[in-house]
């Protein structure tokens, strides 16, 4: 038995002989006693103040994995989306989020046009990708997250523009275009649904060269080797 037992009941028998005497005493007199009367209360200790209420606090990293994360290379956690970092190829191994309706309502603060492309300092340098690796590159620092996901405040908003969220993306004709189309597609699935979960992140696909082989190829840009490959909404 541990010593900690051996205390406790030591501590116990001892209040109860106690209770036990004081009982036996005022029944020898004459007196009604009811058992809760000599029960001593803490022993000894002041009782103690009732608890606030507790609210208990929601994590929103919790909320949008809700159903499991695709892989833990790499994990951040933003505001208002989660993210697994592929630091070989300078991009996303993935983007979550999770996506409701009072999400997405317009607020006036939010402005995207105060949004300034900024690399993501949680990355250490030989890592990263830089705004120099997009420079002239011909192509658009395409969103994983996209911005107008996140209305709630100016943060959210800008922690769309780190470059970690980033893809080098054709502009006309895709990202401009087609890729925006995308992104309000799945804003107006809130409409209909309560919560719309939203996973975002680069296809390696494989092709069958000349030779009859298959090979996975993709360009690189910019003096960091920014993959470039395409994208899919899961």
């Amino acid at each position: 038995m541990k010593p900690s037992h051996v205390l406790a009941l030591v501590s116990t028998g001892t209040v109860s002989w106690v209770a036990g005497s004081v009982y036996e005493r005022l029944k020898s007199n004459g007196t009604t006693v009811e058992a809760a009367s000599i029960a001593p209360t803490g022993l000894g200790r002041p009782e103690p103040e009732s608890l606030p209420d507790v609210v208990p606090q929601v994590n929103r990293t919790a909320e949008i994995m809700k159903y499991g994360f695709p892989g833990y290379d790499q994990i951040r956690s933003m505001n208002n989306y989660v993210m697994s970092y592929d630091r070989r190829n300078r991009t996303a191994h993935w983007v979550f989020e999770r996506l409701t309706r009072d999400d997405l309502k317009e607020k006036n603060k939010v402005d995207r046009t105060k949004c300034n492309f900024q690399e993501d300092e949680s990355i250490h340098p030989f890592f990263r990708s830089t705004n120099d690796d997009y420079k002239n590159s011909g192509y658009d620092r395409g969103h994983l997250a996209a911005a107008g996901n996140h209305r709630l405040s100016q943060t959210h908003c800008q922690q769309t523009f780190l470059l970690s969220n980033m893809a080098p993306q054709v502009g006309r004709g895709f990202n401009r275009t087609a890729w925006n189309k995308l992104e309000k597609h799945v804003r107006h699935l809130t409409k209909f649904y309560k919560n719309v979960y939203v996973c975002t992140g680069p296809l390696y696909l494989p092709r069958k060269e000349t030779d009859g082989k298959m090979y996975v190829k993709y360009q690189v840009i910019g003096p960091n080797n920014v993959a470039e490959i395409g994208r899919a909404h899961v």
